[in-house]
């Protein structure tokens, strides 16, 4: 168990929440949860904690990291024990994310929890001794439950791994030095962004560092200075400095700017147009012989209105044709269908989205009325005591939201994310509607077809039988 740092800088909070939940170290993500806050606006909700009791400065949040033995647990293990020593230490009273990671051969929980309680906004104080007073049993005592190994407290503090009390008291005290100064040694390649940030960040820590040829680092209450590049090649300078950058949280951060595309290499191959079906052949031969394939000047379009329309009706049903490549009737009656299908489809996700959105028709109503009263709050808070009967207003939808687990901004997005989404399934429906339409028109083109010819043929067979009959 180690404390990742004094502290983070603004700036670095989110970066550092974004890199414990990164995707391709959590198994896409599963392996993260939250407390008093979805993940996804984990950083939102600290940031506005902070801000609502003034206290956006100094230590940001405090970063824990549980490791465990190499095949020593599974995923599910390591999140569950990552999960009740977030609750049982922290409580209710913070916002927390936790993950595992399990990209590396030893799997470790990283817990983030904001350093402004969220309903007294009093600072969290981590104390010289918490860790062997509490942190350490709690942690001690969940590994027991599940049959984990488990370090021992001495009345000074330190600790010796269980499975290594046989050794003699040099070379346990040496093997749980080595262990906490190689979890500090970690952290800080994750924060610092240079090797020079890897050492300041380690002399924040309390480490004295001596550098030559070989780097060594002692922490108050060791004996001597121990060399970290005994450990292996992972911890010569090199090394650390490659890692700095391949581990960085900084490579989490968004980009400022993107540097402008570049055409480095083209390729086209150029392909023989596909011969025509048959029933694309007739939609073509229509245009063709109708001469519509080269449309009139539109100088006296008033004059061609109708055949206008006819021309852009006939360009649809071919264009339709071709880009389903429909060869006959059967393959018109069979897209029909798929189309109508994913009509039906989206109606369906089109009642879901509103189903949704009427669910959280109290909390969009009470965020109408927070930017109804924005300005006038703004101006109450800047001390115009003229406002106080709009800012008592102002305290009731906000507290409304707060009161269902949510921020102000979490429902603003939630409700634009209702709305892009109903306009996206909503022009999907236009487009289907669309296709279904122009599909209906050939079906009954050719319907109304194949009957006249069908009737063409009973009266030619008539004919031809009132031919033979004998004259009088």
């Amino acid at each position: 168990m180690g404390d990742c740092g004094t502290g983070y800088h603004g700036k670095h909070l989110k970066a550092a929440i974004d890199y414990i939940k990164a995707s391709e170290k959590t198994d896409g993500g599963r392996l993260v949860g939250g407390i008093n806050c979805q993940p996804d606006f984990a950083y939102e909700r600290m940031k506005s904690t902070k801000v609502k009791f003034g206290k956006t400065d100094k230590r940001q949040a405090y970063h824990f990291i549980i490791s465990f033995g190499e095949g020593e647990v599974d995923d599910d293990t390591a999140f569950e024990i990552t999960q009740r020593f977030a609750k049982e230490y922290i409580g209710n009273e913070y916002e927390v994310v936790f993950s595992v990671h399990n990209n590396t051969d030893h799997k470790h929980g990283h817990i983030i929890f904001n350093s402004v309680n969220m309903v007294n906004g009093k600072k969290y104080r981590y104390e010289k001794g918490d860790w062997a007073k509490y942190i350490q049993p709690l942690t001690n005592r969940l590994c027991e439950e599940y049959g984990l190994s488990t370090i021992d407290i001495s009345a000074d503090g330190k600790g010796i791994n269980e499975r290594y009390k046989d050794w003699n008291p040099y070379r346990d005290g040496k093997f749980i030095w080595k262990d906490m100064v190689m979890r500090d040694v970690y952290s800080c390649i994750v924060q610092a962004s240079t090797y020079d940030s890897f050492l300041e960040l380690m002399e924040e820590k309390g480490y004295t560092i001596k550098q030559g040829k070989h780097m060594a680092v002692m922490m108050p209450g060791m004996k001597r200075y121990m060399r970290i590049d005994t450990w292996g090649s992972e911890y010569t300078k090199e090394r650390i400095t490659e890692r700095i950058r391949e581990e960085s949280i900084a490579d989490y951060k968004p980009q400022k700017e993107r540097s402008q595309p570049k055409i480095v290499y083209c390729k086209f191959t150029r392909y023989k147009r596909a011969k025509l079906t048959g029933l694309q052949k007739k939609y073509f031969a229509k245009l063709y012989r109708t001469g519509k394939l080269k449309k009139k000047s539109y100088s006296q379009a008033w004059k061609y209105r109708d055949d206008i329309k006819k021309m852009h009706k006939l360009h649809a049903q071919y264009t339709f044709l071709s880009k389903y490549g429909i060869k006959d009737i059967e393959e018109l009656n069979d897209r029909w269908q798929v189309l109508d299908d994913k009509r039906k489809s989206i109606n369906r996700e089109i009642s879901r989205v509103r189903r949704g959105e009427k669910a959280s028709e109290k909390l969009f109503k009470a965020l109408e009325k927070i930017d109804e009263l924005s300005e006038s709050e703004n101006c109450y808070i800047r001390g115009d005591d003229f406002f106080k009967e709009e800012h008592e207003q102002y305290v009731q939808p906000s507290d409304e939201i707060k009161n269902q687990g949510y921020t102000v901004d979490e429902i603003r997005s939630l409700k634009e994310h209702y709305k892009n989404k109903y306009a996206e399934l909503r022009s999907m429906l236009k487009d289907v509607k669309k296709q279904l339409k122009i599909a209906d028109e050939i079906i009954r083109e050719e319907n109304e077809k194949s009957e006249r010819s069908i009737e063409e043929v009973r009266e030619e067979k008539q004919t031809k039988e009132r031919d033979k009959q004998p004259q009088k």
